[in-house]
């Protein structure tokens, strides 16, 4: 066997073994994400609890139940695209008497960027919210940092925003509230989605299409080991 056919087989068999470990790592990544879904739909419908202090470890899309009163002074505009269009996140703290927790009251409109076209829906006295626990987002969002310094927000970074509003003992999460009506209609909640992309069996089956082509292409190399080259007449 020529050794230039030799390499090339090995290298065609090296490139299967590595497409057979892609495909079982994305065969992993499905069972992960399945679990996560599992999870996430098991929480989100469960029966509310308190929501928990700054101390505890939070669990994603728990269902969760907080009462205090609402800082709307402290209040955060957060950039948004929903179901409802282009706006902004609501994000104010509510002020529970032990801590503080930042609440995503819901989504408005360009129109109703400014609190006092919806007064009516920023309630004074105590309030109890329910929606899910959400983990912080720091940074920002795609391709867009956030900017304290001029209030430009495009993440709900809990950190971030605790320290632009001075806010302190702050749970380092925030609430997505459910689609209890504000008085006024604003800021319209319960717009958490609930969906994550699942398209780890199509890349599965993918990798080991290709280390099955890899193979193919190894074993042709080897068997024509002894075809001699072409002539000419």
């Amino acid at each position: 066997m020529k050794p230039r056919r030799a390499v090339l087989a090995a290298l065609l068999l090296l490139l299967a073994a590595g497409f057979v470990a892609l495909g079982i790592w994305q065969v992993e990544r499905r069972a992960w994400k399945h679990a996560l879904i599992d999870a996430v739909e098991t929480r989100s419908i469960a029966t509310p609890v308190a929501a928990p202090g700054p101390g505890a470890e939070p669990q994603a899309y728990r269902r969760v139940r907080a009462t205090g009163r609402f800082l709307h002074d402290r209040e955060t505009l957060v950039r948004a695209v929903s179901e409802l269009g282009s706006g902004y996140w609501v994000i104010t703290p509510l002020d529970t008497g032990a801590f503080t927790v930042l609440v995503n009251r819901g989504f408005v409109s360009q129109d109703r960027r400014e609190a006092a076209t919806r007064v009516a829906g920023n309630p004074a006295g105590e309030v109890t919210v329910t929606g899910l626990l959400r983990i912080t987002e720091p940074g920002g969002g795609f391709l867009r940092s956030n900017d304290p310094a001029n209030d430009q927000w495009y993440s709900r970074d809990v950190a971030a925003i605790a320290a632009a509003r001075g806010l302190s003992n702050v749970a380092p999460y925030f609430i997505d509230a459910d689609a209890t009506p504000n008085p006024g209609g604003y800021p319209v909640g319960g717009l958490t989605v609930l969906r994550f992309p699942d398209n780890h069996l199509g890349y599965a089956l993918t990798w080991f299409a290709l280390a099955l082509m890899s193979v193919a292409g190894a074993w042709l190399v080897l068997r024509n080991r002894s075809v001699p080259p072409n002539k000419e007449a």
